[in-house]
């Protein structure tokens, strides 16, 4: 992803990523601090392998990283990237009210 601005291209990764439940639960798991793989599976009822195929795809859609240190990969979630998928679904979110407020003040001024 870039610092700036997401293409569509990358905003339909991203926000396809961040369909699958358990994949949102690992962005939660991540907000609060870095994590290994085995961290990251604890809470789940499903392999190793499974948790390593979301972690990839929560990785090409730019939202998490990982490094290696030592003996350990510990993933590490984007928080820049993040803020951009929210600032994007802000700034339509804010559009539409605006246009909710004016149709709001519209009926109103026809009431009276």
């Amino acid at each position: 992803m870039h610092q700036n601005q997401l293409t569509a291209e990358e905003l339909d990764r991203a926000f396809a990523a961040l369909s699958d439940p358990i994949r949102r639960q690992i962005i939660a798991r991540l907000s609060i601090s870095d994590a290994t793989v085995n961290e990251l599976a604890a809470p789940f009822d499903i392999s190793l392998q499974a948790i390593s195929k979301h972690l990839q795809v929560l990785q090409n859609a730019g939202l998490i990283s990982r490094r290696r240190e030592a003996q350990r990969r510990p993933c590490h979630l984007i928080r820049e990237n993040l803020a951009q998928l929210t600032a994007w679904i802000n700034e339509y979110s804010t559009e539409q009210e605006q246009k909710f407020q004016r149709l709001e003040a519209l009926l109103t001024n026809e009431k009276d």
